[in-house]
């Protein structure tokens, strides 16, 4: 009996539907904005080696050691097989892996100006963290060195923020932001820009995300985590009363005698759901120990989400949905719009009722949620990340001339905030005291008096 012989194999990472769809498109020029652990070097090493099999010849350029070294990582760990069988060569010191008798490589290199990545041409070059990178990489040395294969380029990076300035060697540090609204209305299908948080990897823990968050100020998370970057994205953003660095708030045991309120949206095929807390004192009168210190009675704690789904029927989210609220007291629960009354029926009928929103102007609607923002009677726990990213990112359409319109843009896509707006329709809007309180901190007090 002969041993059959095991083909050498190159071993691919598992991508997320984002990565994906950033895979899959034909744009020559590429440009990705994402938030910190969205993958985005797994990303790179994944389509260097894919190029590599391909005969391709790739430049991998980043300005830090740290990034290099996870690149290089990546991608021997791929191609390792082919690597030990002799089909590659590798270079460990210069970070080059080659083809040998073929122009075929990876080559990894760190890289922060036109003079750091001269000597070189590809057939495919990925910048990474090209916000830290001065302008002149690409424009001097890069996108000359693509002309001879009329090759590919592949832009990474994430929104600077005050962390990064001490590192960037931009002369504008709005430079990365610049290109990628250049590349968002290019019309020609030459280039294709991508914008995504951290939140739209599933791979990532939520401890982990909590870990990397918790010490970020409102402008790092907002950069950093949700990527985004300047004034235009926040022009028509509808909910910029509510606070980043003030109204999110670490996960606690929700007390149970705290009432519970839901709100939901049904959609088209499937549906959402938002679970919040109305904030109750103790039989002392006081806040139960382990709660967030600044929170007021009836205050309202966002603690769950129900994700949209296709596939379950209304008996079964009805059952997910108690399951959600055992052992709380439900005073109220609402969603859809007037129209939608058998939707509401059904879920009634398994054991779960819900009540159709006091105001059916979505207008109207998001006015009033606004005002419990703005009073600080709204806070959301920071594991809901779904909430939290479409409270970033709801915002109105603008016309040509950069105005607002009454039209929200991609309306469909923001579940959570429509289960919240049918949600807060049932609860009365309230006026706190805008006077000092010194047990508050100083940031609750500015926003109480101003």
């Amino acid at each position: 009996m002969t041993n059959l012989e095991v083909k050498p194999k190159v071993h691919l990472n598992k991508l997320h539907d984002r990565q994906k769809y950033i895979k899959d498109s034909l744009a020559k020029r590429k440009i990705i904005r994402a938030g910190r652990r969205f993958g985005k070097t797994i990303l790179a090493a994944r389509l260097a080696v894919e190029a590599l099999t391909h005969g391709r010849r790739i430049l991998y350029g980043t300005p830090t050691g740290d990034q290099l070294d996870t690149f290089w990582y990546e991608v021997c760990w791929s191609l390792q097989e082919l690597i030990n069988a002799g089909i590659y060569k590798k270079n460990e010191t210069k970070h080059i892996i080659e083809h040998p008798g073929t122009k075929a490589r990876i080559k990894g290199k760190t890289c922060w100006n036109a003079d750091t990545l001269r000597g070189d041409f590809g057939d495919l070059l990925i910048l990474d963290e090209y916000q830290l990178m001065n302008e002149d990489t690409w424009k001097k040395v890069g996108a000359p060195m693509l002309l001879d294969n009329d090759g590919d380029a592949i832009f990474i990076y994430t929104p600077p923020s005050l962390h990064s300035k001490g590192v960037s060697k931009a002369k504008d540090p709005q430079h990365a932001g610049k290109l990628f609204k250049s590349a968002k209305e290019d019309k020609s299908g030459r280039w294709d820009a991508f914008s995504y948080s951290s939140m739209e990897n599933p791979y990532i823990s939520k401890d982990a995300l909590d870990n990397i968050t918790g010490d970020m100020d409102a402008d790092a998370y907002r950069r950093e985590i949700l990527a985004i970057e300047d004034d235009d994205d926040f022009k028509g953003l509808i909910y910029k009363c509510f606070r980043n660095d003030l109204q999110i708030i670490k996960r606690f045991d929700i007390p149970k005698d705290w009432p519970v309120r839901t709100g939901h949206d049904f959609g088209k095929a499937n549906a959402a759901a938002l679970f919040a807390a109305r904030v109750t004192l103790d039989l002392s009168g006081k806040l139960p120990e382990g709660v967030h210190p600044y929170l007021k009675p009836n205050d309202l704690v966002l603690f769950a989400e129900y994700s949209p789904d296709g596939g379950l029927s209304p008996a079964q989210r009805a059952e997910k949905w108690k399951d959600t609220v055992r052992g709380y007291r439900v005073e109220d629960s609402r969603g859809g719009n007037p129209n939608e009354s058998e939707n509401r029926d059904s879920y009634t009928s398994h054991g779960f009722r819900i009540d159709a929103p006091l105001l059916s102007s979505v207008k109207a609607g998001i006015g009033h949620v606004k005002t419990f923002f703005e009073l600080n009677k709204i806070w959301v726990f920071s594991d809901l990340y779904g909430t939290l990213y479409q409270l970033a990112n709801y915002s109105w359409k603008l016309n040509e001339e950069g105005q607002i319109t009454g039209e929200i843009l991609d309306k469909a896509k923001y579940h959570y905030l429509d289960c919240i707006r049918a949600m807060m329709t049932g609860v009365k809007s309230e006026t706190v005291n805008r006077g000092y309180d010194k047990e508050l901190p100083p940031q609750l007090n500015y926003l109480r008096r101003n």
